[in-house]
């Protein structure tokens, strides 16, 4: 049941992203569109409260509530800029609105960028890191707690791999060329 709420979930999410960009954009009707895409915070409190009765009522921690947990602080941390990414790609294609900005691709903005998204990833895990350990205490010694534990571990190394990309753009950043691309004169099946 869990692993199909956690489904059910997506879904919503994406379903509630096109609705809410359909009725902001397609049917001019912002407000509409704004509230649909509020109420998607929503989806997560249901979640949760369905894994802490699930807990409450005795089932036995196992993977299937760490997933609850990862989705949830995912869908925190990273929820917010997945809606704004397609908000400006929708408002540039059907509404008229300007080209969504790229990341940068050199330097230090490149630099900055990144540990920005690795804050979002980092913040991601933090909240699927505290959903588990408030899981684990709340089974308290009783239960075998292992499965939790080992979603935590992974968090860790989530949040581990993002440091390191963080770090080697910091580290060692893309320098932008100093001459323009060398081109071919003329394409190879005309010679």
């Amino acid at each position: 049941m869990l692993v199909g709420l956690i489904i059910a979930c997506e879904v919503a999410f994406w379903v509630l992203l096109a609705a809410g960009l359909l009725f902001r954009y397609g049917l001019r009707m912002p407000r509409t569109g704004l509230a649909l895409l509020l109420c998607e915070p929503l989806l997560e409190v249901v979640l949760f409260a369905v894994t802490a009765v699930d807990l409450r009522n005795g089932a036995e921690p196992d993977w299937r509530h760490g997933l609850a947990a990862v989705y949830i602080g995912f869908t925190v941390g990273l929820g917010h800029s997945t809606v704004k990414w397609a908000d400006a790609r929708v408002a540039h294609r059907f509404a008229g609105g300007p080209p969504p900005a790229r990341p940068p691709k050199y330097g230090t903005a490149r630099a900055v960028h990144e540990w920005k998204v690795a804050g979002r990833w980092i913040l991601a895990c933090a909240v699927a890191l505290a959903l588990l350990e408030a899981a684990v205490r709340y089974v308290g010694g009783d239960g075998d707690t292992g499965s939790l534990r080992a979603w935590q571990t992974r968090m860790l190394w989530v949040i581990g791999i993002n440091l390191v990309i963080a770090a080697s753009y910091t580290l060692f950043p893309k320098r932008r060329p100093e001459h323009g691309p060398e081109r071919d004169p003329e394409p190879a099946e005309h010679r």
